[in-house]
């Protein structure tokens, strides 16, 4: 089961990978109507959740600037941004190499029990899984967004 697990964060990674490939600053800083951001906010977003969800950032993880929640983290949008606001490309360099990380979690990691359960998830494969469905809401996110940009 966990090689289809982490086959599964191949995937969704190359695709979210695949959506954002060529877009430009512009693009990306585009806020649709009805939308509470943009996709630079999504793509670091997703970046900063999948390293929470599977790395433990900000305690247990350092490959990310600490900045990066106030940036990214849930109930922040871009409209609030201040400061240095990392680069598209380092964004993806980043989802890059975190992929990479992921793919070095010991499998027997999944079974471990979460200290605290979180949102219903009691084990580190189910907040694997979170972290999955998680990227995949925010890849139609930025499909749907894509389609607007003018």
């Amino acid at each position: 089961m966990s090689e289809l697990l982490f086959k599964q964060f191949e995937l969704t990674r190359g695709n979210f990978l695949k959506h954002i490939e060529g877009l430009n600053p512009e693009q990306a800083s585009f806020q649709p109507d009805g939308f509470n951001n943009n996709i630079h906010w999504q793509i670091g977003h997703v970046l900063t959740v999948a390293e929470q969800f599977m790395m433990g950032y900000p305690k247990k993880s350092s490959h990310l600037p600490e900045n990066y929640i106030a940036l990214f983290g849930n109930g922040t949008r871009p409209a609030d941004w201040s400061g240095d606001v990392p680069s598209l490309e380092l964004l993806t360099d980043q989802l890059k190499a975190q992929l990479g990380r992921i793919k070095e979690v010991p499998a027997s990691m999944l079974d471990e029990k979460l200290k605290k359960p979180f949102l219903g998830l009691e084990t580190f494969g189910e907040l694997a899984n979170m972290a999955l469905f998680h990227e995949s809401y925010h890849l139609g996110q930025i499909h749907a967004m894509k389609k607007l940009v003018k």
